[in-house]
C-alpha cells in the first residue's frame, strides 16, 4: 500500500464530517446532536444475527432521528444473489422488528433510496471488484463524497481474506480528502499472540486512526454515565480511593444457555467472550484517572494507564475460578446443562462462569481487589458495578442494633433497571435503636423523558463522525490479553471446569476468593 494511498484513506481531520457552521453557536458546545457527514456504511455478514437484530435497526434509528444526511448509503455484501430491492426487503423487516424507535415510512423510503447489495465472498476478487465498482456509483449518485466505513461482522479469521481484498481491489483508496474506516467486532483475537497478529494484518492495509474495535458495552448511556458519575461530582472524589473503598465487583450475568450458539462459543468461553473485553473496560473506568478532557487520545492515555499498573491476583488457583452449567431450575422452568445442549462437544472444558481478581499498583487502588465475574444460566441477568466501601471504624451502637447493617455501597446498573443505588445505613421507625439498610435510587427511566439510544446507535455514528472516544485502541486490547493469558494458561491445564447448577450463582470456587478475606459477591 502506498503513502499517497494511506493519505487519501485516511482523511481524518473532520471537517467533512463537522455540522454545517452557526455563526451564533459556539462549536465547543456538545449539547446538540452531531450530524454525520456525506457517507456510507458497508456490512460484510449482513444476514448474520448482529446485522439483523443491531446494526440494521441501529441504521434505522439514526435516520429516523434525523442523525444520517440525505444521501446516506447502506451496501449489504454477502452470497446470496440478492437485487437490491430484494436486499431492501430483508432489511425492511429487520428494522421494523428491531428498531428501537417507531417505524414511519417515509424515513425508510429515504433510506431505502440507499440501499445496494453487492454478491460476492470472502475470498472472491470479482465480488470486491463489483463493490468497489458500487462504492464509485454511489459517490455519484448520493453524495457519499468517497467516504465509507466497512463493518465486519464476520468471524476474526475471515479479516485477513476481507482486508486484503479490500485493498487490492482499490477498496481502500478514495478520493482526495475522503476517508475510508474499518469497524471491527470482538473477539479481538483468541490471546495476545493473535490479537497481535490481528492488529499487524488490520494495521497493514488501516492506519490506527481509522480502525474501530466496536466493544458495545462502552456504548450504553450507563457506561458513559460513570464518567460523569466520577468528574461531574465533588461527592464521590473524596472516597474514591483505598482509604474508603474495600474492594469493587464488576458483574455481567445472564439468565440463558448457549442455546444454538454451541458451535461459536466452544473453545471460546466466558472470559475471553466478556471478561477480556467489557469487564476488563469497565474496571479500567472505574478506576482511571481524571483526564485533562473528554478527548479521545486523553481517555485512551488514562484508560491505558491504569492497565499498564494492574496485575492478576496471585496465586491464581485462589484468585480465579470458572465452572460449566448443568442442569437446573431457570425460574419455573427445567433447563439441560451445557454438555446436554444440542451440538455441544460432552467432553468440551470450555467454561461458561469466569471470576478473576484483579490489582491495581498506584497510590489510588493499593489494596483494593476489583473481582470480575461473568456466566451464562445464573439467577437473573444483570449487569452492574459495586463499589464496596470500607466499613465504619467504630460502631457506637450495640450489635443487636446493627446486625442487620451491611456494608455501603454504590451500585452502577449497566442494564436492566439502567440507573445508580446508594446503599446506607438509616434508623428504622420505633422506639428502638435499630438500624438496616436502605437503598436510595436513581434510575434512567424515571429521571428522563427521552429513552436511551442503543449502544450500535452511538457507536455507529461515532464512527462516521470519526468519533474514537470509545473505541479500545491496540495497545488496551493487548494489556487486556496480558492479564487474561496466564489464566487461561492455568485452565487449560486442570481439565474440566466445576460444575453449578443452572439458575444458581455459579461454582463454589468463585464464592472461595471472596470467602478467603471473609467478603462475598453480592446477589443482584
Amino acid at each position: 500500500m502506498s503513502d499517497a494511498g494511506r493519505g487519501r484513506r485516511n482523511g481524518e481531520a473532520g471537517t467533512e464530517n463537522a455540522v454545517p457552521t452557526n455563526p451564533l453557536r459556539d462549536p465547543r458546545d456538545r449539547r446538540l446532536p452531531r450530524i454525520a457527514g456525506p457517507s456510507g456504511l458497508v456490512i460484510f455478514g449482513v444476514t448474520g444475527d448482529l446485522s439483523k437484530k443491531k446494526l440494521i435497526p441501529a441504521v434505522y434509528d439514526l435516520a429516523n432521528r434525523g442523525l444520517l444526511p440525505p444521501g446516506f448509503s447502506l451496501i449489504g455484501f454477502g452470497r446470496r444473489k440478492w437485487s437490491h430491492e430484494e436486499f431492501a426487503d430483508f432489511a425492511r423487516e429487520c428494522a421494523r422488528e428491531k428498531a428501537r424507535t417507531p417505524f414511519r415510512e417515509d424515513v425508510w423510503d429515504q433510506l431505502a433510496a440507499g440501499l445496494r447489495f453487492v454478491t460476492g465472498t470472502f475470498d472472491d476478487d470479482e465480488g470486491f471488484t463489483r463493490l468497489a465498482a458500487q462504492l464509485s456509483a454511489l459517490e455519484a449518485e448520493r453524495g457519499t463524497a468517497g467516504n465509507y466505513a466497512f463493518y465486519l461482522s464476520i468471524p476474526p479469521d475471515d479479516f485477513p481474506t476481507v482486508c486484503r481484498h479490500l485493498d487490492t481491489t482499490g477498496c481502500t483508496t478514495g478520493p482526495d480528502g475522503s476517508w475510508r474506516r474499518v469497524v471491527i467486532e470482538k473477539p479481538f483475537g483468541h490471546d495476545l499472540e493473535s490479537a497481535r497478529e490481528l492488529n499487524d494484518v488490520v494495521g497493514a492495509v488501516f492506519r490506527e486512526d481509522s480502525v474501530f474495535r466496536i466493544d458495545h458495552y462502552l456504548g450504553k448511556e450507563t457506561v458513559q454515565n460513570i464518567l460523569a458519575l466520577r468528574f461531574a461530582n465533588q461527592l464521590f472524589e473524596p472516597v474514591w480511593n483505598a482509604n474508603h473503598v474495600d474492594h469493587v465487583q464488576i458483574t455481567m450475568a445472564e439468565d440463558i444457555g448457549l442455546g444454538g450458539r454451541a458451535g461459536y462459543y466452544d473453545g471460546i468461553g466466558a472470559a475471553r467472550d466478556v471478561i477480556q473485553n467489557h469487564l476488563i473496560q469497565l474496571m479500567a473506568l472505574v478506576a482511571m484517572e481524571e483526564p485533562t478532557d473528554f478527548s479521545a487520545a486523553a481517555l485512551r492515555a488514562e484508560k491505558t494507564k491504569v492497565l499498564e499498573s494492574t496485575s492478576l491476583a496471585l496465586p491464581i488457583s485462589e484468585t480465579a475460578a470458572r465452572g460449566q452449567y448443568a442442569d437446573g431450575w431457570q425460574g419455573s422452568e427445567h433447563v439441560a446443562g451445557l454438555t446436554e445442549e444440542e451440538g455441544y462437544d460432552p467432553s468440551s472444558t470450555t467454561e461458561t462462569y469466569a471470576a478473576i481478581t484483579l490489582e491495581v499498583h498506584n497510590r489510588r487502588w493499593a489494596g483494593v481487589p476489583f473481582y470480575l465475574r461473568t456466566g451464562k444460566r445464573l439467577g437473573r441477568r444483570v449487569t452492574e458495578i459495586a463499589v464496596m466501601f470500607r466499613r465504619a471504624p467504630h460502631l457506637p451502637f450495640d450489635t443487636t442494633m446493627t446486625q442487620e447493617l451491611g456494608q455501603n455501597a454504590l451500585v452502577i446498573r449497566v442494564q436492566p433497571d439502567e440507573g445508580v443505588t446508594l446503599r446506607f445505613g438509616s434508623k428504622v421507625p420505633g422506639t428502638a435503636m435499630e438500624v438496616r439498610d436502605v437503598n436510595m435510587d436513581f434510575a434512567y427511566g424515571e429521571a428522563f423523558t427521552e429513552s436511551s439510544p442503543e449502544a450500535y446507535e452511538r457507536l455507529i455514528l461515532d464512527v462516521l463522525l470519526g468519533e474514537p472516544s470509545l473505541f479500545p485502541v491496540s495497545r488496551e486490547v493487548e494489556l487486556s490479553w496480558m492479564l487474561l493469558d496466564p489464566v487461561l494458561r492455568e485452565w487449560e491445564s486442570q481439565g474440566t471446569p466445576e460444575k453449578y447448577q443452572a439458575g444458581t450463582w455459579g461454582p463454589r470456587g468463585a464464592d472461595e476468593i471472596l470467602a478467603r478475606s471473609g467478603r462475598a459477591w453480592r446477589r443482584p
